[in-house]
């Protein structure tokens, strides 16, 4: 497993784009609500992956157009997990998931070792598409430009697995 960590980590990072057909990295996904989602459970569905905090205050103005984007999508096979920075205190993250009823699924990085795998991320916000397939199809650093997103939101859920 640590050398697929590894080799995946290497591949994100020479792929400073990460357009085209880099497999998203085996990553286990701990729920706030104590259950686990696999990056593998994630197949079958067009999947955003955002690396945030609540300190930051990008992450913060662009929460809600991630909850319109989720609401939009989200019938049509559409999947959204927000991933707290390990240095994201818990009762922050619970708070700011409960008070803005974030609607889709929230994890904890309590060691660093997602944001490792998906390429040593630390920038916030980072955001990965990953499309049916599991492939990372596009990577923001930044927020995103929402309007170029929803396309590409509604390009990839038009594609068979």
């Amino acid at each position: 497993m640590a050398l697929a960590t590894a080799l995946a980590t290497a591949a994100l990072a020479s792929l400073p784009g990460c357009t085209g057909t880099q497999a998203a990295p085996e990553s286990t996904f701990v729920l706030l609500d104590g259950s686990k989602q696999t990056t593998a459970d994630l197949k079958g569905k067009v999947t955003l992956v955002n690396f945030w905090a609540t300190s930051c205050v990008t992450c913060v103005a662009e929460m809600p157009q991630i909850i319109s984007t989720y609401n939009k999508y989200q019938s049509k096979g559409y999947e959204t997990v927000a991933v707290a920075m390990r240095y994201d205190p818990p009762s922050y993250v619970v708070n700011f998931s409960q008070t803005r009823q974030l609607p889709f699924k929230v994890a904890i990085d309590n060691t660093g070792a997602i944001a490792k795998a998906w390429g040593d991320v630390q920038l916030t916000p980072t955001t990965f598409i990953v499309d049916k397939r599991g492939r990372i199809v596009k990577r923001y650093v930044g927020q995103p430009d929402f309007a170029e997103l929803d396309r590409l939101i509604a390009q990839l859920l038009e594609q068979k697995a």
